[in-house]
């Protein structure tokens, strides 16, 4: 009986465990932030603790690599000046992390890092440089100086946000052989075909543009979890395009507002992500929105169905994040110095409060890691609990 009773509480203890995540938090340091915060998530029952920080300068971008080792994160240095990219070491064990190096990104204002399933390169959006830079990764999650940068000539419709190119994310495809790349500046997605075992690992692709609508300024671009779709939020126009996926190419079905009908505020559209089970999809609004838009995904063509906003109860939304087990989206907004945690209702994909927010100043992007690495996530009900707020 003693054995039943003492295999139950291992049980239990391992389950709770496999629901455990680190969080990390990247913020603006013009404020009071000190950089880069680390947290625990339970995606269970959707409670955080801190855990550890450490300084960098304006880390508006994360990146964890695949073996959860590592942490790389963009610095927006500003006023033009070049920007950088730092490597930090992760000790899982303990959540700290570690400067290992900095290097330069290859243009101003890097607002964008991605890095690959091999773990050799990352890949980096320069804002107000224009371009985007490949940099090698070394054997012991250092970077290596700059190894490839593209620089893209062009403006768009609107002459005080798209005087030139704006490149703001490189994303990867589901198999890694292509990276979409969104130029705000430019109305355009730019996609290059990817050779990790070549110095320069960037080239362009057999159809290496999509044109988009004048002025609507693509930011991010995310792909379904398993069907052949990928969607794209334009930040100018508040939209959001659809598209169907095949083998680097992009064929655009669909364009629908990130905002009620109504609306007549000013637009600034952020983030945008799918649920894992690839049912819901979501987008952060700014402007005076300070929204989540929700969207059902029809399965059969990729087409969104409007299904209803959330406000993020806060103000300026950018980088949001859906944890592995589709419990919960946590929404970082800058400007109102919090993160709200919303559970998602599986049945209807709405978001509801759960009374949980982390205080930290101008919080902007939000990454996980799963802390215990042997674990697959189970799913359980979730539950609203009482408010609470975390510094």
């Amino acid at each position: 009986m003693r054995f039943i009773i003492s295999l139950f509480t291992l049980l239990f203890s391992f389950s709770g465990f496999a629901q455990d995540y680190y969080l990390f938090i990247g913020t603006y340091t013009t404020g009071k932030s000190k950089g880069i915060y680390v947290y625990q998530f339970n995606a269970a029952s959707g409670h955080v603790k801190a855990v550890s920080d450490i300084a960098s300068t304006n880390p508006s971008y994360l990146a964890v690599s695949p073996n959860g080792k590592y942490l790389y994160a963009v610095n927006e240095t500003g006023k033009g000046k070049p920007g950088a990219i730092s490597a930090f070491s992760f000790d899982k064990s303990n959540g700290q992390l570690h400067f290992l190096n900095s290097q330069s990104s290859g243009g101003e204002d890097p607002c964008y890092i991605t890095e690959n399933k091999t773990g050799k390169w990352v890949f980096i959006a320069n804002y107000s440089g224009g371009n985007l830079s490949a940099l090698p990764v070394n054997a012991d999650g250092s970077l290596d100086s700059l190894s490839q940068l593209i620089q893209h000539e062009g403006s768009g419709a609107d002459k005080e946000r798209q005087e030139k190119a704006h490149v703001h994310s490189t994303v990867l495809s589901p198999d890694e052989h292509y990276l979409f790349t969104a130029d705000l500046g430019m109305d355009k997605e730019f996609v290059y075909a990817v050779d990790p075992s070549k110095k320069q690992p960037l080239s362009a692709a057999k159809e290496p543009v999509e044109n988009l609508l004048p002025g609507s300024g693509p930011r991010h671009f995310t792909f379904h979890p398993v069907k052949p779709y990928a969607y794209l939020v334009n930040e100018l126009s508040g939209t959001v395009d659809a598209f169907q996926y095949s083998n680097g190419q992009i064929k655009n079905i669909q364009e629908i507002s990130s905002h009620p009908d109504n609306y007549h505020g000013n637009k600034g559209s952020a983030d945008i992500h799918v649920s894992p089970d690839g049912k819901y999809l979501y987008a952060s609004n700014r402007g005076d929105a300070n929204s989540i838009a929700i969207f059902a995904i029809d399965p059969s063509n990729g087409k969104l169905h409007s299904k209803g906003f959330q406000s993020t109860l806060g103000k300026h939304p950018r980088n949001f994040i859906i944890d592995p087990t589709g419990h919960f989206l946590l929404v970082a907004n800058k400007d109102s110095d919090n993160i709200v945690i919303f559970s998602i209702d599986p049945k209807t994909g709405q978001l509801n409060p759960t009374g949980e927010q982390i205080d930290i100043p101008n919080p902007v992007c939000l990454k996980m890691l799963k802390k215990c690495t042997t674990c697959n996530p189970r799913p359980k009900k979730v539950s609203h609990h009482h408010k609470k707020r975390h510094r």
